[in-house]
């Protein structure tokens, strides 16, 4: 991966992480299967940027012979201590430590866009075997849900960022050309304490880099912003995940 200091940040909050981040549903592995061609189960699959193992363990428990790989020695650490039977290297997506032809699916969830494409694709052709997939996927908030846009158009104002809200399509415009794509789109939710979802808020690599004085004060203002939007203290999270697939 693109080891810049913002990608680096994540090291400092491991445990917050592993901790408060949401997983992803068991339709995205569904659409995976369907659009590799064949079940995950005994499938060789490495897991790049793996983190502390959210779609790493999902893989498993689907029963896929799944590697993790993770650049970051906390993070790893993370996911040896949360799931020591999965098998995990140190290495990132621009310099796979994988040898070639020798997976027949590769996966990134919310990981590809700290990749360099230039690297990452000619890396991924590499270590799939011929009809081999990768597979991309990534959580995004539904901003189709009134409370999720106010507060993402906050998080705009506090880092600077376009006016505009985002685009749900961008994640696939930023696919790599020269793989041929198919794309999918998933609605799921998950019910947590507003404590969760604030700490979840905290793991972003733009907090991570912005420090804790100014994290905290964001976060003590959309904790009582959100007190009245959710009083009984129970957060309904919306997230939308987009998926794209490629075979080899």
């Amino acid at each position: 991966m693109k080891i810049t200091p913002q990608a680096r940040s994540f090291d400092e909050a491991a445990a917050d992480y592993a901790e408060n981040r949401p997983s992803y549903p068991p339709t995205v592995l569904d659409a995976v299967e369907e659009l590799a061609g064949r079940p995950l189960r005994g499938a060789r699959v490495a897991d790049v940027g793996a983190g502390t193992g959210l779609a790493t363990a999902l893989l498993h428990a689907r029963g896929a012979r799944v590697l993790a790989v993770e650049p970051g020695p906390a993070m790893a650490s993370q996911l040896r201590l949360r799931h020591p039977e999965i098998p995990l290297v140190l290495g990132d997506g621009n310099n796979l430590p994988l040898a070639s032809g020798s997976l027949d699916v590769l996966t990134y969830a919310q990981s590809w866009h700290w990749t360099d494409p230039r690297s990452s694709v000619p890396e991924a052709l590499r270590v799939l075997r011929p009809g081999g997939a990768l597979a991309l996927w990534w959580n995004d908030s539904d901003h189709t849900l009134p409370w999720i846009a106010e507060q993402d158009a906050r998080l705009r104002r506090l880092f600077s960022g376009p006016d505009d809200a985002p685009d749900p399509a961008a994640r696939f415009r930023g696919l790599p050309p020269e793989l041929d794509f198919t794309t999918r789109r998933m609605s799921w939710t998950r019910t947590v304490p507003l404590t969760t979802h604030l700490a979840n808020l905290a793991s972003y690599s733009d907090f991570l880099m912005l420090g804790k004085e100014a994290t905290d004060t964001f976060l003590d203002a959309e904790r009582n912003l959100l007190n009245k939007v959710f009083p009984d203290g129970t957060v309904e999270e919306r997230y939308v995940v987009g998926l794209a697939v490629a075979r080899r």
